[in-house]
């Protein structure tokens, strides 16, 4: 058994690494995988810069900033980073405090938890003056997700996922979006509502991704497969709605997520309380860890975010999305896992322009790939950009 030490931040999107663990997919591949919990995603960042842990559980923009030298120590400033594969799609819910979704209520919205541009229309009229809205990170799918649906006219305010229940609770923030199961907790406590999926803004958004330092994968390449091959297969194994309700018991672990494994659960059956004594209702695509291809790091994904920052922070959007594309090894996903997966023909594809499933070319046979869909039904094609 070959030791390989990797970090997590205590989120359900964690759970490929955690059932790599727990089930016997790395010691099927001869590891001893050891899980390092962090409390905050600059913690984690840390963890990988110094090399106390061989690769981490990484919010997927995060390393495109550090590729595009942003933020200083929270995106440039370290050693490259490269994404080895994703972990998940999705994942992410935005909620409000009672008295703002009061307060939204009264535009005339009818929550219905899906209406991307209903609910920013209700929720930028109910706040004119302004609104600040947490978010785990500078550089994260929250982040950008949030600018791209709701423009400049809000504030960010970084806030680690487990702490994001007390900081609406406190009036800190009056909003947020977070990775579960930290938005169901808030629900919990009775401090917010839950009014939008990340989904609903762009349908196929890459949340975390499995992330090593440049250079790592190509010089380790036997331990770095074992690794991906084992959350390949956690990944799989949680795609499956019979096993749903084990992986809640074992995230819910006191070493794992330390949350009960019911409110778990609702992330990954899509089952929702948007608020507290409501009634349950179903969020499709919520949280993906495996179908349509969810694993695959698509260049176009690291083109996307890439593009986005740059034009945020004044950078040529076509340079910004060619660097991305260096660090979203989709190489090596393809030498590791030839044998397993069922791999897409192409490394790149247009974000945004597939309303349906979709039948695409493959490795072998023909993979089908999830509706992929932005709230205002614009297109993403990175090809003119590059």
């Amino acid at each position: 058994m070959q030791v390989v030490d990797v970090g997590f931040m205590p989120l359900v999107d964690a759970a490929p690494l955690i059932v790599a663990r727990e089930m016997g997919f790395a010691a099927r591949e001869r590891l001893d995988l050891r899980l390092h919990r962090a409390a905050n995603w600059s913690m984690l960042r840390d963890l990988l810069d110094l090399g106390r842990v061989d690769a981490a559980h990484m919010l997927s923009p995060m390393p495109v900033a550090r590729a595009l030298g942003l933020g200083g120590g929270g995106g440039g400033g370290g050693p490259a980073v490269e994404t080895l594969m994703v972990l998940s799609m999705n994942g992410q819910v935005v909620g409000v405090s009672p008295l703002l979704a009061q307060d939204m209520q009264a535009t005339g919205l009818a929550f219905g938890f899906g209406d991307a541009s209903a609910t920013a229309q209700a929720l930028l009229a109910a706040r004119s003056a302004g609104l600040r809205i947490g978010v785990p990170f500078p550089f994260s799918m929250h982040a950008e997700l949030l600018n791209y649906w709701l423009g400049p006219q809000v504030t960010l305010t970084t806030v680690p996922p487990p702490d994001m229940a007390a900081a609406i609770g406190d009036g800190e923030i009056e909003a947020f979006c977070v990775g579960e199961p930290w938005g169901s907790k808030s629900v919990e406590m009775g401090v917010a509502q839950l009014i939008l999926p990340g989904s609903a803004i762009w349908s196929q958004a890459p949340e975390k991704v499995l992330a090593a330092r440049s250079g790592w994968a190509d010089d380790n390449p036997g331990l770095a497969g074992r690794l991906m091959r084992a959350v390949w297969r956690a990944a799989e194994w949680l795609a499956q709605d019979q096993n749903r309700h084990l992986a809640s018991e074992l995230l819910g672990a006191p070493d794992c997520l330390s949350v009960e494994p019911e409110i778990i659960d609702r992330a990954l059956t899509g089952r929702l309380l948007t608020q507290r004594r409501g009634t349950t209702i179903r969020s499709d695509a919520l949280l993906e860890f495996h179908d349509g291809a969810a694993n695959f790091p698509w260049r176009s994904q690291a083109a996307w975010i890439a593009t986005r920052m740059a034009r945020r922070f004044g950078l040529d959007p076509t340079a910004a999305a060619e660097t991305a594309q260096g660090v979203w090894r989709s190489d090596l996903y393809r030498q590791h896992l030839a044998e397993i997966a069922i791999l897409p023909a192409a490394s790149s594809k247009v974000e945004g322009a597939c309303p349906r499933p979709q039948t695409v070319g493959a490795t072998r046979s023909s993979l089908i790939l999830a509706r992929n869909r932005f709230f205002d039904g614009l297109v993403f094609d990175p090809s003119p950009e590059i």
